[in-house]
């Protein structure tokens, strides 16, 4: 009797171990780390490659495919401002011309609430909606943008939906974070560091990146490269902000750094690929719309539209790029609508870096 129930016991750990043995096989297999590829950009030996993962690249290839863009309107005929009213924007285009980019806007902005997104169905001309006064300065932006920033989207420009992609409100905004979400403690003001926040992939970086750079006018800058200052006396905070910074623009583009930099010397222009001045001027981009055009709407924007600070929605490389090197891969949008500003044949302003 005693024997018997050694032996089934022997059995039953066997077969208990070899489940273990299963379950344990079944989550490394499942942890594993996806198939990855590279691509050389630089020199062999000089670390200039570019790491990918095919499934993230197929992951983001449906929501970077451009829409399909309606024929161009008949120029001809009466302008719109002689037909409808209060047209402060666009009225210089036909009945045509105004009519396709309003239905395209809608499509790109508010497909599932249309036109009364913005308008006051019984009066399309009234301004009562916010939404409308809104859209109208983001026409205003769109335009400077495809004009005064081809330094930085050439002549591939932009449209309303490189940011929007069919949704009222971009995926992908920001708002000034609180640094101290869970309130202070004996160390004084953490600065937003060692927080959960997405924005620097949840490092202890600090949680807002953003407003030293894209509003304010700080250096992005490290740490001495000599065991002295030397000169250099920028602060650890500027460093991990700028370390914070990069995370995002690196994880927006879906690029590691050898995207922009020369491993050589990081801090060095010379030998460094052009995406580097591409990117300095998307930086300054970034700052003059959010200076100039979005936190101008604060009074504009209702309540339930602003962060937890008050501040409005700003924009950073990920309201355009949205995982990719170049918005929607690079499509060039704004060839087909002239009239945000888009020239197709235009060569690109170039201007010296500083």
């Amino acid at each position: 009797m005693n024997h018997s129930m050694t032996t089934g016991s022997k059995v039953l750990s066997r077969g208990f171990h070899g489940l273990l043995l299963i379950l344990v096989a079944m989550l490394l297999s499942a942890c594993e780390k996806p198939v990855q590829e590279s691509v050389q950009r630089g020199f062999r030996g000089t670390g200039m490659v570019q790491i990918y993962s095919p499934s993230t690249v197929e992951e983001n290839a449906e929501k970077n495919t451009p829409p399909f863009a309606l024929p161009a309107g008949d120029p001809s005929g009466p302008k719109a401002s002689q037909v409808y009213k209060n047209v402060k924007l666009l009225g210089d285009l036909s009945v045509g011309q105004f009519t396709r980019l309003m239905v395209s806007m809608t499509t790109w902005v508010a497909p599932t609430e249309g036109c009364t997104y913005c308008h006051n169905p019984v009066n399309f001309a009234e301004d009562t909606k916010y939404t409308k006064v809104v859209a109208r300065r983001m026409i205003e932006m769109t335009r400077h943008i495809n004009k005064d920033w081809q330094p930085h989207v050439s002549t591939t420009g932009v449209t309303c939906h490189t940011c929007h992609r069919g949704q009222a409100i971009p995926q992908e905004i920001w708002f000034k974070a609180n640094h101290q979400p869970y309130g202070s403690n004996f160390m004084g003001d953490k600065a937003g560091q060692n927080e959960p926040s997405k924005v620097v992939n949840l490092s202890s970086l600090p949680n807002d990146p953003f407003t030293p750079f894209l509003l304010g006018k700080e250096n992005i800058r490290v740490g001495a490269t000599t065991a002295l200052p030397a000169g250099n006396v920028q602060s650890i905070k500027q460093a991990e902000w700028t370390y914070g910074l990069m995370t995002h623009m690196s994880t927006s583009l879906g690029v590691n750094c050898t995207y922009c930099h020369n491993t050589q010397s990081f801090t060095n222009w010379k030998g460094n690929p052009p995406q580097r001045v591409t990117a300095w001027y998307g930086i300054r981009m970034a700052r003059d719309l959010n200076l100039a055009y979005m936190e101008p709407l604060t009074d504009t924007f209702p309540a339930h539209r602003k962060g937890e600070t008050g501040d409005v929605a700003k924009v950073n490389c990920a309201t355009c790029h949205q995982g990719a090197y170049k918005p929607l891969n690079g499509a060039k949008m704004a060839k087909d609508f002239p009239e945000l500003g888009g020239q197709a044949d235009a060569a690109p302003t170039t201007v010296a870096a500083k």
